[in-house]
């Protein structure tokens, strides 16, 4: 029993090992590394009562499981026009598209984009945007309100 101890304690260490989440690579709109730094540091603890998830790599945060994924510096949405939807959350605009797992909502009327998905598991979704709207607000300065 004592041989297969720290056998058994290096298989649990090596399983934490294989918990980060891949996240896939994104374009980046220029000059935003700075901000998005300030905002994946600064970043809440819980969003939707998940726990923050360890992510591979510096272009994303995550929370859960099936993670709630936060991106900062992404492109316009190509269905984001001037005649779009924009809902106020805790003073941050968002434009809402439905996915097939749940929804993608990107900022709207900051200096740059952020896009937050979160699967139907976290309904209402939408709740997940209260708890990230300070630390959006706090790195990604407004530039024209949505309403």
């Amino acid at each position: 029993m004592k041989k297969l101890l720290p056998a058994l304690l290096l298989l649990v260490l090596l399983a934490g090992c294989g918990s980060e989440l891949s996240v896939d690579i994104y374009p980046t709109t220029p000059n935003t590394k700075v901000n998005c730094g300030g905002l994946f540091a600064d970043r809440p603890l819980k969003v939707a009562g998940q726990k923050d998830r360890l992510v591979k790599g510096e272009n994303a945060s995550a929370w859960g499981d099936p993670p709630i994924i936060l991106r900062c510096g992404v492109e316009k949405p190509a269905k984001l026009g001037p005649a779009s939807r924009c809902d106020m959350v805790s003073g941050v605009g968002w434009f809402s598209e439905t996915t097939s797992d749940g929804y993608l909502f990107t900022t709207i009327g900051r200096d740059y984009y952020v896009s937050v998905e979160v699967p139907h598991d976290y309904a209402p979704e939408a709740d997940a945007l209260v708890d990230l709207s300070d630390s959006i607000g706090r790195h990604d300065p407004i530039v024209k309100p949505c309403v």
